[in-house]
């Protein structure tokens, strides 16, 4: 990680080249990744303090925090991170970093999926654009200060996979995402973030998958949905009713990643009716069936011949489009015993 002042200068951090996700990366879109393996979904990767480079206590509790962060923030099946005395992977602190000369924190992810490495320069540590100051280890945590926790939860995003966030110029983003090129000291925005941001959960999110069915797509997403309908019969007898069922996916596009295909659960998939020649009408919101990302509602009155179609409209605060389903008509025999009621009239 940069900081803010330095020169566009770029840190030489021990992994490979940068590559590019399969979405161009853009303002708004999902972070960048990079080259190399990903974790296993879900691996817990244990890690230690370096013999003899440990950090301080109160850099320890925030990088501690961070790793708490991932797994609260993360919103898919990354890895999660636990502090553990015998771990494979190894963080320190002081002057055997090898975080390139603007650099106050790197990682190496060359040995994923089995370790990883992470440094942080020492406090007090001189650079031409001042010296560094960790708000955790100096007093009042001063303006200039850089947040431990905040920097640990980019490098650790940087673990998992992820890039630098490619910004705006003038950063009206900047809190887009808490993986920067150049982090914020105190009080910029965006210097403590403590949770992983909607364009970094969006890659994560593709790389990983999602925690379940019913979690929500990160807002820089854009993924199109696809709502599929069927009929438990296209031809009834008068009176009778007709079961509709209704599965909801994330359409299967390769750029999409593992999200593509997924069922999409505990969201509102409204049952719309239109009487031949008519308008449609909206009937029930359906309720949830027994299976992922599917929904049912059984008519049971006033059933004439009609189109039948699933609405499902784009969700607020949600990274998914809305779908209209295919049209079903279902045809109805006519009433033969007296009396018969009314046709037309809003269903039940």
């Amino acid at each position: 990680m940069i900081p803010n002042r330095a020169m566009a200068l770029a840190a030489a951090i021990l992994l490979p080249a940068i590559l590019l996700s399969t979405m161009a990366a853009a303002a708004h879109s999902p972070d960048p990744v990079l080259a190399g393996v990903l974790y296993a979904q879900n691996q817990s990767v244990h890690y230690r303090w370096k013999t003899g480079e440990a950090p301080p206590a109160a850099m320890q509790t925030a990088i501690n925090a961070a790793a708490a962060d991932v797994t609260r923030s993360r919103l898919s099946r990354t890895a999660t991170f636990v502090a553990d005395a015998l771990g494979t992977s190894w963080i320190n602190y002081g002057l055997n970093v090898a975080c390139g000369v603007n650099g106050i924190a790197c990682f190496s992810r060359v040995n994923a999926p089995n370790s990883f490495t992470m440094s942080f320069r020492e406090q007090g540590h001189v650079f031409d654009w001042g010296v560094l100051r960790w708000c955790q280890l100096t007093a009042n945590a001063p303006d200039g200060c850089y947040d431990a926790e905040n920097i640990a939860l980019d490098e650790f995003g940087h673990v998992e996979i992820l890039g630098h966030h490619v910004n705006f110029v003038d950063d009206a983003d900047y809190l887009d995402a808490v993986v920067q090129t150049l982090s914020h000291a105190k009080p910029k925005a965006g210097w403590n973030g403590h949770s992983f941001a909607r364009c970094d959960v969006a890659s994560l999110q593709r790389k990983y998958d999602v925690i379940a069915w019913t979690t929500k797509y990160s807002t820089c997403l854009d993924l199109q949905t696809h709502a599929g309908i069927a009929a438990s019969s296209t031809y009834l007898s008068y009176g009778g009713s007709v079961k509709f069922t209704v599965a909801l996916t994330v359409v299967d596009l390769a750029e999409y990643e593992r999200l593509g295909g997924n069922p999409i659960s505990s969201r509102t998939v409204v049952l719309q009716r239109r009487p031949i020649g008519g308008v449609w009408a909206t009937v029930a919101t359906m309720p949830a069936g027994t299976s992922a990302g599917s929904y049912v509602y059984t008519a049971t009155s006033q059933i004439v011949t009609a189109d039948w179609r699933a609405v499902f409209s784009k969700p607020a605060g949600e990274g998914l489009r809305g779908a209209v389903s295919p049209t079903i008509t279902v045809s109805v025999s006519t009433c033969r015993t007296l009396p018969c009621p009314l046709s037309g009239g809003a269903p039940q």
